[in-house]
């Protein structure tokens, strides 16, 4: 019996390409019944193909992490309105050229936080370059959410050691682009907060949440609590930036008021430098870094 067939193709078809067999065809934007149910924007985009999406966003994500060996995450986490030390200096001397007080008070903030992105970079930079020399198993990789602010720092401090980073992104009304540091293969939207949270949690062996707003703080706390009710397994959380954590929230109130243990204060810790950062990270995982 003669055969044209080789042995390693499958034997059912890939639903690729009955679609792009009927894109020749046909127009398949166009709405219409006997469209193929995986190419019908409408139906797929329907109130009741809600979990169907919940699903696409959960497997997507994740196989191509797994294609890509990253299964082991360092998540930073912070404001989005912070800018590297360059560009604050050039707003401050812009600011101060207007002569408006108003202009001046703010370029001097970002001039303060500046160093917040300034360490966001450094302490990625560190986890990378440590972490090169580790076994693919025990490896750590940078994750964000993708937008500008730390979240730029840490990808641009990843991409500065010559690592790979994974950017956690969101559609939002007011579109947030991928900062120009992600690694493209690793650059993922979503449209669900949901499951977003659920990606974050899911390879993090760490959380470092450098100052930030609602944003971050959500995402902290989520992590908190996760932990608390030991629905997720202890990690690193760490609050860089003691001052200002400190300023923002007095968690010996919670303590003090009975909301919450004391034996939960040792949820986090604060860290104050890339250095004491990695090293928290390190004594907790009992990892031989030089």
């Amino acid at each position: 019996m003669e055969s044209t067939q080789n042995l390693k193709d499958p034997s059912l078809p890939h639903a690729w390409a009955d679609l792009q067999a009927e894109a020749k065809t046909s127009d398949w934007l166009k709405p219409e019944a006997h469209r193929l149910a995986f190419a019908d924007p409408e139906f797929l985009l329907r109130r009741e193909t809600r979990g169907i999406r919940f699903q696409l966003e959960m497997l997507k994500p994740d196989l191509a992490q797994a294609e890509a060996g990253i299964e082991h995450t360092v998540v930073v986490f912070g404001s989005a309105r912070f800018v590297d030390r360059e560009t604050a200096q050039a707003q401050l001397q812009a600011a101060q050229l207007s002569g408006q007080a108003s202009d001046i008070a703010k370029a001097q903030a970002h001039v303060r936080n500046a160093e917040h992105y300034e360490n966001a970079r450094l302490f990625a930079q560190k986890v990378a370059q440590t972490c090169s020399c580790l076994p693919a198993d025990e490896k750590l990789y940078i994750c964000t959410g993708g937008g500008p602010g730390i979240m730029e720092a840490a990808n641009r401090g990843a991409q500065e050691a010559g690592a790979p980073s994974v950017a956690l992104n969101i559609a939002l009304p007011h579109e947030q682009h991928p900062n120009p540091y992600v690694t493209p293969d690793l650059s993922f939207k979503f449209h669900y907060f949901a499951l977003r949270k659920m990606h974050f949690m899911i390879r993090a062996k760490a959380l470092v949440a450098f100052p930030g707003g609602f944003g971050t703080l959500d995402e902290l706390f989520e992590v908190m609590t996760l932990v608390q009710t030991r629905k997720a397994r202890p990690v690193p959380i760490l609050l860089f930036g003691t001052d200002f954590w400190k300023r923002l929230i007095d968690m010996d109130v919670l303590v003090r008021e009975g909301t919450i243990s004391e034996t939960d204060l040792k949820l986090f810790h604060y860290v104050d430098t890339p250095e004491a950062a990695w090293q928290a990270i390190c004594d907790f995982y009992q990892l031989k870094v030089s």
